[in-house]
């Protein structure tokens, strides 16, 4: 007698409002993923700047804004979240619960790593803090994402302007992540190699880790008129 196994289907991602978002249910697995994935995202970030061999493509821009303010890498990572959420506005995007945690946690829990996290002198303890700090990136972006509590500041950016523009998310993520790259140079950014290789491994490591941090939600159809994001 033979059996058949039938192949575990993954949770999908849904594109739901900020009400849809707290009415799909599982808040108590959800909630907590968000706030680990966004503590350990700024974490991450605190060991790509101690490696010192390059950051994120939007951290060059963070860390080139700092030369000439008198703030931390971590309170311009806040600062310039709230700035780009105001180009939602025009885009019509709308903000949930993870894009204001997101715009916050993300830049307190960097400072906080940084404050008790040293840069070593080893060239291999940075290569190690590097490649550690791309990995956890990863974790923490399929963590965040995985709740479905809403997308980040810049990531909503990237959607809305591939939405409104008709361009791949592709496209719009490379012009985007070229544009910072390019102003955070100008203004004295920290790029390296860890820069390139974040920009080739972070893509491929966030999907990979995506399917399994993904929640599975059951999203309530709403009345007519009604938020069914």
């Amino acid at each position: 007698m033979s059996t058949t196994t039938t192949p575990r289907v993954r949770p999908a991602l849904l594109d739901l409002g900020p009400v849809a978002q707290l009415r799909a249910g599982r808040l108590g697995r959800r909630l907590p993923q968000l706030l680990v994935g966004l503590l350990l995202y700024g974490a991450s970030l605190a060991m790509m700047v101690r490696g010192a061999l390059g950051l994120a493509p939007w951290d060059v821009l963070h860390s080139g804004f700092i030369r000439h303010v008198p703030m931390t890498i971590g309170q311009a990572v806040v600062l310039l979240s709230f700035v780009v959420l105001l180009l939602w506005i025009p885009l019509r995007e709308k903000p949930g619960i993870g894009t204001v945690a997101n715009a916050v946690l993300v830049g307190l829990a960097a400072d906080a790593t940084l404050a008790v996290l040293a840069e070593p002198d080893s060239v291999v303890l940075r290569v190690g803090l590097l490649v550690g700090g791309l990995a956890l990136n990863g974790l923490a972006t399929a963590l965040y994402i995985g709740s479905q509590l809403g997308r980040g500041p810049r990531d909503g950016l990237m959607t809305g302007l591939a939405r409104r523009t008709g361009l791949s998310l592709r496209l719009v993520r490379t012009a985007l992540e070229v544009t910072v790259v390019v102003i955070g140079l100008l203004l004295g950014g920290a790029l390296g190699l860890g820069t390139v290789v974040y920009a080739l491994a972070i893509g491929p490591l966030a999907q990979l880790m995506l399917p399994w941090c993904t929640v599975e939600v059951s999203p309530r159809v709403s009345a007519p008129g009604g938020d069914q994001r």
